[in-house]
């Protein structure tokens, strides 16, 4: 842990103006970004008394090797420019809300020609509107209720070509929940129409729709056709049946987010319910860790910046009124960001009584409840993965705790198609992110303690590199780009050390985080090999275990023993589900590269041959054989081949035939090399 005397900056470099400031630990990653009115009285409460600072505040400076701030114009700028690093660095110490699930959203996709109606998840998509979010079955429930009102296109892009080619529609089409403009049933503009229509209900236009069809079915009855009534009598009572699914909770007129929360020391749960048209749309839920010593105002202000932030170019998504259970802090640069994204006025209030007041109580009961099954599905994981970590670490001896782990495994058949794979967890959790596959060639491939040898050398001869490629970290000012160049000179401290620069993208160093631990599929050999590698690159700070699968015991470099795990440590099951993990990445991927070997053509490996004209080969002589037997002169009959391009073939060709070598036969079903 650094000592935050060693990069506390000098007080007189830092400016008093408003400003965004970030901490990095000694791997140049971003853990804490923060906003302040006064960078300098902010900064300095960080480093007058680290003794008396909060615990998790505490444990930031600390691990924080450095510190830089950017100047900014106003606290508006400052609002927007935290959110902007939060959602790029991804701060370990920033409160970060994520989804408890992934909600489904209604959707209609109307920038295509024939606009389709379909449940989505995940990021949104330019030009289709989003209703919603709904629970999984009452989506497809309210979705197969409308088509029946509104037949707007639901299928694939597939199914539509293929009706459309063929000329008969699919079955959605015979039932009538499809208009079928893939066989001309509608035009495109009287398919537009009908997606209009549905987009209009869901958007809280249903009065309208079911009065249209009243009148429709009373003329059907005043003209005696009562075989059209009765359609349109069915029609209205799926769209009512739509309509009432959502009580009334509070006026027609009334569009609005209602937000509460639930905390205790270590965590906060969040719900919101969508109010729109007076009706409950929608509810979303977050449960976020509290890694950061924020108030409950510092959360509000958090919550609101990343849940609108991410989803702000969604036309109609952000509500006239926000109702929260306490103002946010910078309620009123909040507001008017919140507005900016909006495009009209945002109301963010707290309701004291009446209707909207009982909606909130109701929505922190979901937020409580919500918590409490959270905490009862997580407390047994936590547990556990801390025990784990604790006594992996005591029973090897290591002075660190195992944040980062590292699993290496080989795969191959026979030493064929020689792969490595790397897995990563970080904190007793799979990282798949960091996840890494090898390819293996030449001596390396001879056999699995020179191929460990080689994936380590590689995987942290990167490391050095990545490492050595960082702009180095220094505490001084940042110029905000976007103010006047007279403004710069005047904020600018006295300092004569450059800085970085925020707009430069950040590296992609994908191998710049060394781990605390590696471990190594297999025994004392492959851990030696592994020691080895890291030896010859100089790095002393990480940690090399094995496990061998045979009694599951655990190798130390230069160590005639193993270290014996009990059967029912959790440490030994954490070893044994990472290096699990590692050996099916890589059969995964050894599956992969030898699949891909088994397709390889004897053509492939003509120089100048590319795909096309290989193609074009085959087709005109029908067979490898008759190729082979062909002469220059014949294969230049083929489209494409030229005299030269033709002598290449019949080289390459006869080079083959002379070497005699073909590959062997590979049972697919158990991957056994059968003898020829």
């Amino acid at each position: 842990m650094a000592d935050p005397a060693s990069y506390r900056p000098q007080t007189g470099e830092i400016p008093t103006t408003p400003g965004v400031y970030r901490f990095r630990d000694p791997h140049g990653r971003v853990i804490y970004v923060g906003k302040a009115k006064n960078l300098r009285s902010r900064l300095n409460s960080y480093f007058a008394n680290p003794a008396g600072l909060l615990p998790k505040t505490h444990a930031m400076v600390h691990a924080a090797s450095s510190v830089e701030w950017t100047v900014v114009g106003s606290e508006l700028e400052s609002l927007q420019l935290e959110y902007t690093w939060i959602k790029e660095f991804k701060p370990r110490f920033n409160v970060v809300f994520r989804d408890d699930k992934t909600y489904p959203y209604l959707a209609v996709t109307m920038g295509e020609k024939y606009p389709r109606v379909q449940v989505m998840r995940g990021e949104r998509r330019k030009g289709t509107r989003y209703f919603g979010p709904y629970t999984a079955g009452a989506i497809r429930e309210t979705m197969d209720t409308l088509l029946r009102v509104f037949p707007v296109r639901s299928c694939s892009a597939g199914v539509f070509k293929r009706a459309e080619s063929s000329g008969r529609p699919c079955l959605l089409g015979y039932i009538d929940k499809c208009s079928a403009p893939c066989v001309g049933r509608v035009t495109p503009d009287e398919h537009r129409d009908l997606a209009e229509d549905f987009c209009s209900f869901m958007g809280g236009e249903a009065k309208r729709f079911i009065s249209r069809l009243e009148k429709d079915m009373s003329a059907a009855v005043a003209e005696l056709d009562y075989e059209r009534a009765a359609g349109l009598r069915d029609d209205i009572i799926a769209l009512r049946k739509v309509f009432e699914r959502n009580a009334v909770v509070l006026a027609e007129d009334t569009d609005a987010d209602v937000f509460a929360l639930h905390e205790d020391e270590l965590e906060a749960s969040v719900q919101v319910f969508h109010v729109r048209g007076g009706r409950v749309r929608g509810q979303r839920g977050w449960v976020v860790e509290k890694v950061e010593d924020a108030t409950t105002p510092e959360l509000i202000e958090h919550l609101l910046q990343q849940v609108y932030g991410e989803d702000s170019e969604v036309q109609g998504r952000i509500p006239r009124e926000v109702l929260v259970p306490e103002n946010p802090s910078n309620h009123a640069e909040l507001t008017e960001w919140l507005g900016g994204l909006r495009g009209a006025k945002v109301d963010i209030r707290v309701p004291q009584r009446g209707d909207k007041a009982a909606l909130m109580s109701t929505v922190r009961e979901n937020a409580e409840q919500a918590l409490k099954l959270h905490k009862t599905r997580r407390a047994g994981d936590i547990t556990v993965r801390s025990v784990a970590l604790q006594e992996l670490q005591e029973a090897l001896e290591i002075p660190v705790p195992l944040l980062r782990i590292e699993c290496f495994d080989i795969s191959h058949v026979q030493g064929t198609n020689v792969v490595a794979s790397m897995v990563v967890v970080e904190d007793g959790l799979p990282k798949k992110s960091d996840y890494r596959k090898f390819s293996i060639t030449g001596a390396a491939a001879a056999d699995d303690t020179a191929a460990m040898h080689d994936v380590l050398t590689r995987r942290f001869r990167h490391y050095l590199t990545d490492k050595a490629a960082q702009v180095p970290i220094v505490s001084g000012e940042i110029i905000n780009p976007t103010r006047s160049s007279a403004q710069s000179s005047r904020d600018k401290s006295s300092t004569d050390v450059p800085p970085s620069d925020p707009t430069l993208p950040a590296p992609k160093a994908k191998f710049a985080y060394p781990p605390n631990l590696v471990v190594v599929d297999g025994g004392q050999p492959q851990v030696n090999a592994a020691a080895r590698a890291l030896a010859e690159l100089g790095i002393d700070d990480v940690y090399v275990v094995g496990l061998a699968k045979r009694l599951e015991e655990v190798w130390l470099p230069d160590s005639d023993f193993p270290v014996i795990l009990p059967r029912t440590s959790q440490g030994l099951y954490l070893l044994q589900r990472i290096r699990d993990e590692a050996h099916r990445f890589a059969i995964t991927f050894h599956r992969q590269k030898r699949g891909k070997a088994m397709t390889v053509s004897v053509l492939d490996g003509v120089p100048g041959l590319g795909e096309a004209k290989r193609k074009a080969l085959v087709a005109h002589f029908g067979s490898l054989k008759k190729i082979k037997a062909a002469s220059v002169e014949e294969l230049t009959s083929a489209k494409g081949i030229g005299p030269a391009l033709a002598a290449a073939v019949v080289q390459h060709l006869g080079s083959a035939a002379d070497t005699g070598e073909t590959a062997p036969a590979v049972n697919m079903t158990t991957g056994e090399i059968l003898e020829s």
